[in-house]
């Protein structure tokens, strides 16, 4: 169809993620190591008469980006868009996030002013804290509620596995992070922030990444499982429910995806 731009949109991994103290904003301090995954959805975008998305209907972000964006210009242009949906919903994988910027970036690119890239990072972060993260490429430290970012140069030679439990289901963020604050999990929030910022200094390969401290808002026992398959690495992301295992090689990560596939529905993946 003429006037689409599509792009892909890729799901994300919280290699790490220490979480601090409510701010005056009524947001979480994090520090959190962020990666991109050559698993991905695919977003189209065109001018419209009217804004409108299609091919998910639980969507919200989407329109939201389109709509900011326009409200950011002060323009009557309006934008339809289309998502072809691959990565999995409400699994701590950002999918909904990845949408909205790639949605945001397609569309800002068709303005005869685009917004420079400093102007729409701050659009992206008024629709959530891990939507600037998707305008950049490679790997980033986000601290403050997340949209501070700064890019990382970490490895990025293995396999990624993710796992979710056949039948679990994501708690909402406010649930898990109200859990969070109930077990007092802010407790010791600088010496875990001083951890995370010393092991990403000794990083030199794949392997490395074991010291990343464990994530403090969710905990599975299928990433213990996957570590004695051969994981270099495993966690939960973000949230959860998903499980990451971070593999040497592929024919392990694979070998690993069969040993859980009775339990847990499975993807193979790599950095994007």
């Amino acid at each position: 169809m003429s006037g689409w731009r599509t792009a892909p949109a890729p799901a994300k991994l919280n290699l790490a993620l220490v979480v601090g103290p409510l701010r005056p904003d009524g947001k979480h301090e994090v520090v959190t190591v962020l990666e991109r995954l050559a698993l991905s959805d695919t977003v189209s975008v065109r001018p419209a008469s009217a804004t409108s998305v299609a091919g998910f209907p639980e969507d919200t972000l989407v329109r939201s980006a389109l709509v900011a964006l326009a409200s950011a210009v002060g323009d009557t242009i309006r934008f339809e868009a289309q998502l072809a949906k691959r990565i999995p919903v409400a699994a701590g994988l950002g999918g909904g996030s990845s949408d909205a910027a790639t949605a945001l970036a397609l569309a800002n690119g068709m303005l005869e002013t685009p917004l420079p890239p400093s102007e729409l990072e701050r659009v992206a972060a008024l629709l959530g804290a891990d939507v600037p993260f998707f305008l950049r490429t490679g790997p980033q430290l986000g601290t403050g509620d997340g949209t501070a970012l700064q890019p990382l140069d970490l490895p990025r030679d293995y396999t990624v596995l993710l796992a979710r439990v056949h039948g679990e289901t994501k708690r909402s963020t406010a649930d898990v992070y109200g859990a969070f604050d109930a077990r007092g999990g802010a407790l010791g929030f600088e010496q875990r922030r001083a951890e995370l910022v010393d092991a990403l200094q000794q990083v030199r390969s794949a392997g490395d990444l074991a010291d990343l401290p464990p994530n403090d808002l969710a905990s599975s026992p299928l990433a213990a499982e996957l570590r004695a398959l051969g994981a270099l690495r495993a966690d939960v992301t973000g949230a959860g429910p998903v499980v990451y295992g971070l593999f040497a090689e592929r024919v392990d990560a694979a070998r690993a995806a069969r040993a859980v596939a009775d339990r847990a529905a499975t993807w193979v993946t790599t950095p994007a």
